[in-house]
């Protein structure tokens, strides 16, 4: 079978179409960039997008082979045309040491760009190892935002030890991100693979994560996001949450979770919820083909998040779930008890389906423990199921 083809590969091919097809290519070397991984090209940058954007025919900006060094970049929109490109050959270095900034490369207000191959290495061990020192630090950068934009595609993206989020897409409509291999170590604070919040028509397949947090998290405003063919670990899973943070948030709908490999991560299929009044609602959401190995808690739905014990003890969880499908999943847990269905006593979780889930621990039997759950089980059934 043939292999799907990597992120440089990509960009070299799109570059040889781009000249046979004369689109106007503005490289970031000529606007003065040096690929030497130590002058900030930032400006050049952005002076190679404002030529970019600001063309009236489809364009190309291009980051050829090399490392280099960029302090911090806004990719501003509107732009003048349609189906623009970004071919990232080299590797985008953050600064050494860490910053006040929260954002290191973002899209802003940018509609019908596709962007091909590149990596992005944001450096964060200099920020983790103040976090691990307990010495005051700043809260960290998110590597790459997408934010207020629509139509946007990540091809063969490499995104590399992000102080904090490695991708965040906020408030933007049709992201497509495929292709992707993230990686932060296990014990590295925050690293989130890819944060979607406020956001629709989501899509992520094809990709490779191994983080600090979770691998994909879900927050408030995510609605039809489909998530397919993703190898997940280290990390904490993939994670509907936490949500009900705020008394008033915006609900999450029609999520599609498929064909994931879990390895050796603190959680598989989540949905996290804090433990407090809240107006926020999960329903309509589907975990399927999903394959764990030594997974502390492959199956899980907590809504009794109150860390540190902080303006929630003895409070309930206002968010309502519902329609939630947890379908064939199968694999080995770390624990014993391989499902976990922990639901608000003053809004139980409703029209939960279990199917086909086949969970071993060690040579002893897996458990189920379920709370304040409504629902229904069928198939094969390893743990028992408590519903």
């Amino acid at each position: 079978m043939a292999q799907p083809l990597g992120g440089s590969v990509l960009a070299v091919l799109f570059l040889l179409a781009c000249s046979a097809m004369a689109m106007a290519a503005y490289n970031v070397v000529d606007f003065g960039a040096k690929p030497d991984g130590q002058t900030d090209a930032a400006k050049a940058f952005l002076a190679a997008w404002e030529a970019t954007c600001g063309a009236r025919k489809p364009a190309t900006m291009v980051v050829p082979a090399g490392r280099f060094l960029v302090s911090q970049a806004l990719f501003k929109g509107p732009c003048k045309n349609a189906g623009m490109k970004m071919v990232i050959q080299g590797t985008l270095v953050a600064p050494p040491g860490y910053s006040d900034i929260t954002q290191w490369i973002t899209l802003k207000y940018v509609e019908g760009l596709s962007v091909y191959g590149g990596t992005l290495d944001g450096r964060g061990q200099a920020l983790w190892a103040c976090k691990k020192a307990r010495r005051s630090c700043p809260y960290g950068a998110t590597s790459l935002t997408i934010g207020q934009s629509k139509n946007i595609l990540l091809s063969g993206i490499r995104l590399l030890n992000s102080e904090v989020f490695q991708m965040s897409i906020f408030s933007s409509t049709g992201v497509t991100v495929r292709g992707a291999t993230i990686t932060a170590p296990g014990d590295s604070p925050n690293t989130d693979g890819i944060h979607v919040q406020m956001s629709s028509s989501v899509t992520i397949r094809g990709s490779t994560m191994k983080t600090g947090d979770d691998c994909i998290s879900l927050g408030p405003g995510s609605a039809h996001v489909w998530i397919e063919n993703i190898k997940c670990g280290p990390g904490h899973g993939i994670s509907i949450g936490s949500l009900g943070n705020a008394a008033q948030e915006a609900g999450v709908q029609n999520i599609t979770v498929r064909s994931v490999a879990f390895t050796g991560t603190q959680n598989g299929v989540r949905i996290k919820t804090w433990g407090r009044p809240s107006n926020g609602y999960v329903k309509g959401v589907t975990f399927e083909h999903a394959v764990m190995s030594n997974v502390q808690n492959p199956i899980v739905v907590d809504q009794n998040y109150c860390p540190s014990n902080i303006n929630c003890p003895g409070q309930s969880s206002g968010i309502k779930i519902s329609q939630v499908n947890f379908h064939d999943i199968r694999g080995s847990s770390a624990t014993q008890v391989a499902v976990k269905l922990d639901c608000s006593p003053s809004n139980p979780c409703s029209e939960v389906s279990l199917k086909d889930i086949k969970l071993t621990y060690r040579n002893k039997q897996a458990q189920s423990y379920c709370r304040n759950v409504k629902g229904t089980a069928s198939g094969v059934m390893n743990p028992p199921s408590c519903l």
